[in-house]
């Protein structure tokens, strides 16, 4: 397993338990993913999902765009970065 960073708080942990994920095809490929592929989230609250959804598949970096569970997610990837959606300054 690669590198996993996880930007929540250990409040958000129990609040921001769902993300949206995708393939990030421009950090893929180089840097602490030179070998393999990079994964960003972005965990949201309750009743943010469609907002967030709808904001990062709308980004050009982002493929294979889908929902998981972040309790005890680990992907087969060189590095994945989880942030935390803020509708406020996500649009």
């Amino acid at each position: 397993m690669g590198i996993f960073k996880d930007n929540r708080t250990d409040a958000q942990k129990l609040t921001h338990r769902l993300a949206v994920v995708g393939t990030d095809n421009f950090m893929s490929g180089w840097g602490q993913a030179a070998s393999g592929k990079s994964y960003a989230g972005w965990a949201f609250e309750d009743g943010d999902y469609g907002a967030c959804l709808a904001w990062v598949d709308r980004r050009s970096d982002m493929h294979r765009v889908r929902v998981v569970t972040l309790d005890g997610y680990r992907p087969n990837a060189e590095h994945t970065h989880i942030y935390v959606y803020d509708r406020k300054t996500h649009v």
